[in-house]
């Protein structure tokens, strides 16, 4: 669980952020947690009264929707899951300066990835020192070799493992190896570098003699003569003498861009092609963790788990201090600041740094003090100036000194990340302030925490207003169905309020499911590209097997990479994004609503209590469940977890260090029913959790009465394990009060009550399972209509493009489809049926971008096709969703007519709604019903043709 930090008071009067007008209320659209955490209601299903059965997407060629920034979709960019040493920085060398130590990672010490013996006959000793003799104070430690014997050719092995079981070798390839080294021998220390395979095979070998007792920097070329992915680097020292050696490494040659102390060209290449906006670096978590808020000097004592600091990671990598990484392991900085300007600079992304306001969050609470917090500041000056500073100022010099004069043209700097200490509130300012007095070019962005919604969010939007920022940087992780259900998220934020960064979002999975769930949602970012102005899917990088966050978009070991349906979609939108919005409407298809069904629920969380009077009420008011625990517990199973017994007349969990102690009564398929109880915490940590939808112990919904720590109430929802917030409030339990708990479960609509008084409602019901959103190209020329069916079956939609535009029988096709659980393939079709009206069959599982053009481009249309003119793929009739309970939402219509008009007051169209792509506030239990029903094989397999937007750099 995420540790949550105490929030601030909140402030009086309405929310700012709610905004629409009378359109929204008529259409009884409550929107998502992000506006009202007390209550997630989500927009009910709407069905079309058309009797062909088939949607229709309208879109007005001449009306003008918002513009979409160059930075609508970036990088989110981190040092987690080894992304960096031994990921996208190519050094293939691991613990190459012997600093590893057990503050990293308790089994980590100086010789990690060493392995150091004597060959051939020679003879010697090997040891780890930190003394006066070392390469400098910011590199502490050196080998030190006492070589005795010596033997012909033999010596003393020092040899690496390199990362994730060896180091990749390609035959034919050349690596550039480095060290710094001095011997005391008076003729020199023959040193022959080798490269090997784990059997200790030679694969190509060089010579270097080092002379002199003064540390020196020597090189060589050595070529491979065979691959391998379990390459290990020798270094094999001859004749006697004390040799002192440190700074090991081994860089291809063929890097990303072929910069020196480059990138791993494949990772960054598929990095690369997405064409990102913008690369947010150096990470989350990393920037704002550590116990040491000081620099790396002898009066702080070397501390090795300082918070990051970007001074010590520029200039020449032997320099560069070593550091805890928060994520489990130790970073060189062999990666850092400058290395991250120039790959934005290589992609044409706009720079993105984060930088720490002086205390700690994901979990950890320690501070700054005042001098450190002046510190900080400065050196957040500092950095802006070796970004843009001319080369006569001082770190514009040092910019200039480390090979780019010119500079960087830094637009963005963000002010911590998911911070939300009462200290956030006191230190923010004197960063902004200072920031806005020296360079108030710069767009500032701040934080709205970890979650999408709850009273920590609110608080720091509220704050964010308060202090006028320019973006306000979100992040959430939740399940595919999240997703689906708000993607009119950012309809209803107001467009006077601070822009937002969306700067970290998944869905819980690298399946084709979780991809398309992502496609929807990218819809409604793009529909509010005047509200959500940057977005970056997280995490980016993973290394095979070395994990600390799922789901990632990029996977590789030491050999190769490959890419995820996640990858695919996001490639596909940032590919194809567009200039602006064109304001469009689907009306949607029935929807049948499955209720939230499954059994009752009690547990605890490191908390005893005591549950007492259980009764459960069908709608028409049959008992279905009645206990008092009078005559014990035997209507209720366990899951092993906790001390549960009858005591005192109530049922009672003893353990106050059990974690889920769930226990359910009742039967799978109820469904509409009335849930009540009476709580008592007796002591521990938290409150209590009461289940409601129960289909088993990885399957169900629960009332969080004091979670986290008893610092605040949600309901979560869990799907195969993983629970999603659905909503929050700030509610604490009180040790010894008893508690009246209701919850009335309706459809797919469940009233919660505590003591009486109505406390939240969670609203699920389904939408249609197809989203659009429709941009303008201005560097083509060309209309994208970007749809997603999100369902495993095809999806047939009548086309209408009213206003001026005249559109051509030829348009190009994109289609991206699932073709197994975890595959997705992409095709481009030409289709020949296109005009002002025509018919198109989506494919199951899909994203399909079509692109329009003008006649004058094309070919001219005679009459309006008729609307049995389909696409070229093959034809199929559509599934009908499974008829589980015979209910269907009220008829209506989706108009994606920008929210920033709605907002503006712009009149809503007859017939639409002003709430944006209403359709497509998601799918819940009916789209994945569908999901789960299994995924068509479809799609013609031809390579991604990707389209690379105009880029409009200022």
């Amino acid at each position: 669980m995420l540790k949550t930090p105490p929030v601030r008071p909140r402030t009086a009067g309405p929310r700012a952020r709610i905004s629409g007008g009378a359109a929204f209320l008529a259409l009884a659209t409550v929107l998502g947690s992000a506006t009202l955490p007390a209550s997630l209601s989500l927009q009910p299903a709407v069905a079309v009264d058309d009797p062909s059965g088939n949607r229709v997407l309208t879109i007005d060629s001449d009306a003008i929707g918002p513009d979409i920034s160059p930075t609508q979709y970036g990088i989110f960019y981190e040092d987690i899951n080894q992304a960096a040493d031994g990921g996208l920085y190519a050094e293939l060398v691991r613990n190459r300066s012997f600093e590893f130590s057990s503050v990293d990672h308790a089994s980590f010490n100086a010789l990690t990835a060493w392995d150091i013996s004597p060959r051939g006959g020679a003879e010697g000793t090997a040891t780890v020192v930190d003394d006066a003799q070392r390469l400098n104070e910011m590199n502490r430690n050196y080998l030190n070799l006492n070589l005795s014997r010596a033997a012909g050719n033999g010596g003393m092995a020092v040899r690496n493992t390199g990362f994730s079981g060896g180091q990749a070798y390609e035959a034919g390839k050349s690596y550039n190896y480095s060290v710094f080294a001095r011997t005391t021998a008076p003729e020199g220390t023959p040193l022959t570098i080798n490269l090997e395979n784990a059997p200790g095979d030679v694969l190509g070998t060089a010579p270097i003699t080092v002379k002199g007792d003064s540390w020196v920097k020597y090189t060589a070329e050595v070529t491979a003569t065979a691959s391998t992915t379990s390459g290990r680097l020798t270094t094999l020292a001859g004749g006697t003498g004390q040799v002192r050696l440190d700074m090991i490494s081994l860089f291809p040659q063929d890097t990303f861009m072929g910069r020196e102390n480059g990138l791993r060209k494949d990772l960054a290449q598929k990095v690369a092609d997405l064409d990102p906006g913008f690369l947010r670096f150096p990470g989350g978590c990393v920037t704002n963790t550590g116990g040491n808020y000081g620099a790396y000097t002898e009066a702080n004592g070397f501390p090795r788990d300082r918070v990051y600091q970007w001074k010590e990671t520029i200039g020449a990598v032997e320099s560069r201090p070593a550091n805890k990484n928060f994520w489990g392991y130790n970073q060189t900085y062999g990666l850092g600041y400058m290395e991250y300007f120039e790959f934005a600079e290589d992609m044409n992304s706009e720079p993105l740094p984060v930088v720490s306001v002086g205390l700690t969050a994901c979990g950890q609470e320690n501070y700054a003090s005042d001098a450190d917090v002046a510190r900080y500041v400065q050196d957040t000056l500092d950095l802006i100036e070796f970004a843009n500073g001319g080369v006569d100022t001082v770190w514009g010099a040092k910019r200039a000194e480390l090979g780019h004069p010119e500079p960087f043209n830094l637009k963005y700097i963000g002010l911590g990340n998911e911070e939300g200490f009462p200290k956030y509130f006191e230190n923010f300012p004197k960063f902004r302030d200072a920031i806005s007095a020296k360079y108030p070019e710069i767009k500032i962005i701040g934080t709205s925490g970890a979650f999408s919604s709850g009273q920590w969010f609110d608080d720091l939007w509220d704050y964010s207003r308060e202090q006028d920022m320019d973006l306000v940087d979100e992040h959430y992780y939740n399940d595919p169905e999240w997703f689906l259900q708000n993607t009119t998220r950012y309809d209803s934020y107001d467009r006077k309020d601070p822009k937002v960064f969306l700067g970290e979002y998944a869905s819980k999975g690298n399946g084709v499911n979780n991809a398309l769930a992502e496609a929807a949602y990218m819809t409604g970012l793009e529909r509010n590209a005047d509200m959500v102005q940057m977005a970056s899917y997280a995490p980016l990088l993973a290394a095979q097997g070395n994990t600390q966050w799922s789901p990632d978009m990029i996977f590789f070991d030491n050999g190769k990479s490959w890419t995820t349906p996640n990858y695919d979609v996001q490639k596909m939108f940032m590919n194809n994004v567009g200039t602006s919005v064109v304001p469009s409407k689907l009306t949607a298809a029935p929807v049948v609503q499955t209720p939230i069904t499954g059994k009752v629920g009690l547990s605890t969380w490191l908390t005893s209590a005591a549950y007492d009077d259980v009764v459960v009420t069908a709608a028409d008011g049959t008992v279905l469940l009645q206990d008092d625990f009078s005559n014990g517990a035997g209507q209720w199973t366990g899951n092993g977890n906790g001390s549960w017994a009858v005591t005192d007349g109530a049922y009672v969990q003893g353990s106050t260090t059990a974690e889920n102690t769930l226990v359910t009564a009742g039967d799978a398929s109820w469904n509409n029913y009335t849930f009540q109880t009476k709580a008592t915490k007796l002591a521990g940590a938290e409150g209590f959790l009461i289940g409601f939808g129960v289909e088993g112990q990885d399957d169900y919904y629960w009332w969080n009465l004091g979670g986290f720590n008893n610092t605040r109430s949600l309901v979560e929802k869990a799907t195969g394990g993983t629970k999603t917030n659905v909503l929050e409030k700030d509610t604490r339990i009180v040790d010894g009060q008893s508690y009246d708990i209701k919850i009335e479960v309706t459809g797919r609509t469940a009233n919660l009550y505590l003591d009486g008084e109505l406390w939240g409602t969670v609203n699920e019901e389904a939408v249609d399972p197809v989203y659009q959103v429709v941009t303008q190209d201005e560097a083509t020329n060309e209309t994208l209509v970007k749809v997603v069916n999100a369902a495993p079956h095809s999806a047939t939609v009548d086309i209408k493009v009213d206003g001026s535009m005249k559109v051509a029988t030829d348009a190009s096709v994109s289609t991206l489809v699932g073709t197994s659980p975890t595959n997705m393939t992409q095709s481009e079709t030409v289709f020949a049926a296109a005009g002002n009206e025509f018919t198109y069959q989506f494919e199951p599982s899909s994203v399909t971008f079509l692109r329009l053009k003008a006649a004058a481009d094309g070919n001219v249309p005679g009459e309006s096709p008729e609307p049995s003119a389909t696409a070229t793929t093959p034809a199929t009739t559509p599934a009908t969703v499974p008829a589980t309970v015979p209910a269907t939402t009220p008829a209506g219509g989706a108009d994606t007519s920008t929210p920033a008009e709605t907002a503006a007051g712009t009149p809503t169209p007859a017939g639409g709604s002003a709430s944006g792509d209403l359709a497509h506030t998601g799918s819940t239990a009916a789209t994945l019903l569908w999901l789960s029903g299994g995924l068509a094989l479809a799609g013609l397999g031809a390579v991604l043709m990707g389209r690379r937007r105009t880029r409009r750099h200022q």
